[in-house]
Formats: structure tokens, sequence, C-alpha cells
């Protein structure tokens, strides 16, 4: 990743931290995009990020925000919630700010980046961190399982429209992955012990076991892939 200009957003904590983290010891320049300014200066100081704060949910203060970034081979979108509730007890608001953060903002993100690229006649790669919950149905999930299959049709869509442009867009589609949201969500033994009985590894993943395919589909060695959705679930999605 020498010499490479990758935006991460979500990254003071969980996949995103540990992504800009990995990519800035890979040789990148990285711009670390989060709402938490004390995390920002912190993973500045640790790996030598360039912190950018933004509500990426604000679209006027993205367009701001970017205008000044420049010469930006890759993406990762890996700003995300989940506010679980049940199909019966759904609320608008709660749907709505899931999607605006999972999916819409991805979509606008990589709208404003994709622009830049091809204005500066600059190819590279788009990856947005979506999950299993795309996949399969989850209870108490529907939210998070509805933004997260959009996103997977946003990459399809921009693989298709950008991909003449030589930009890749592919998704990656993790499991549980142990960051402070999911350990939380996932602390009750008796609905993290089902899960882990469905997963053939047996166990959750680790955010650097989400981190490294990312960067793989930034690098060059995913040249010809495009428009996937990468399971990283231990094989949860196999059944």
């Amino acid at each position: 990743m020498n010499n490479k200009k990758i935006i991460v957003t979500g990254a003071t904590s969980g996949i995103g931290r540990t992504t800009a983290q990995l990519l800035a010891s890979l040789g990148a320049e990285v711009v670390a995009i989060g709402r938490q300014r004390d995390q920002l200066a912190l993973l500045q100081e640790e790996s030598g990020c360039t912190p950018l704060a933004l509500d990426v949910t604000d679209s006027a203060a993205m367009q701001a925000a970017l205008a000044g970034v420049r010469g930006v081979d890759g993406l990762v979108n890996c700003s995300g919630i989940a506010l679980l509730e049940s199909s019966l007890d759904l609320d608008p608001d709660n749907f709505d700010r899931v999607m605006a953060v999972n999916a819409r903002s991805a979509a606008l993100m990589s709208r404003h980046v994709a622009q830049k690229m091809i204005a500066e006649k600059r190819q590279g790669s788009i990856v947005n961190v979506s999950s299993q919950a795309s996949l399969v149905a989850l209870e108490n999930h529907l939210a998070y399982c509805a933004s997260k299959a959009a996103l997977d049709a946003i990459t399809r869509v921009m693989c298709l429209e950008l991909g003449p442009h030589g930009i890749r867009v592919n998704s990656v589609n993790p499991t549980v992955t142990l960051t402070p949201m999911a350990v939380q969500a996932w602390s009750d033994p008796a609905k993290s012990g089902p899960m882990l009985e469905a997963i053939p590894l047996r166990r959750f993943a680790t955010p650097e076991d989400v981190a490294r395919p990312i960067v793989f589909l930034l690098g060059d060695g995913a040249a010809m892939i495009s428009g996937v959705s990468l399971a990283i679930d231990g094989g949860y999605t196999a059944r």
C-alpha cells in the first residue's frame, strides 16, 4: 500500500480503526474519518493517520470536508450502527437512523470520492463494510439487515457504473466481529451460544480478520475483483 491514499470512515473504533492502523503500517496515507475527536487524535498519534472529524450523515458537511482532499486511491466505508428491535416494535426514527448511517452515508461518500477520482483520472478501489446480516435473517435485526442488504445493492450498482472508470467496488460481509458494539450486542450467552454453534469455525471474528481482506480488496492483488459481497463468517452462510 506504499504511496496509496485511502479514506477510512468509522475509523475511531472496531473494524475501521483496525483497518486504518493496518493500512498505515503498510505505508498508506490514511485519512481517518469519525465523530470522536479525541479518538481521532489518539489514532493520529499512534499510527500517523490524518484525522478528519465528520458526521457522515451530513451530506453538506461531507462535501465541505472532502473539498480539499486530493489524490485518493481508495475508500473504506466502515461507519455503522446497530439499533436492535423486533419487527413488531420497530421505531421509524431508529429505522431511518440505521439506514442513514449504514447505507445512505456510504452511497454519498462513495459519490464524492468517485467524482474526484474520475476528475483526476485515478483508478482505485472502494470497499463497503457490510455484514452477514445482508445475506441471512437475524431476529431483532430488521433495520440492520435492511441497511446492509441496501449496502450490498449499492456495491453492485456502483460496480457497474464506476467500472468503466477503473474503480472497483466490493463489500465484505463479516459475521459477529468482536468490536465494542458487538461485544455489547452479543454479551448474553443465551444469544451468542446458538450463533457460535451455527458458525463452523466455532468463533466470532476479530477486527483483524476483517481488516486483512479489506486491505486485499484495496490492493493490486484484487485487480479483477469487483461487485462481490465477500462473506467473512467462518462458514455461517454456507448452510
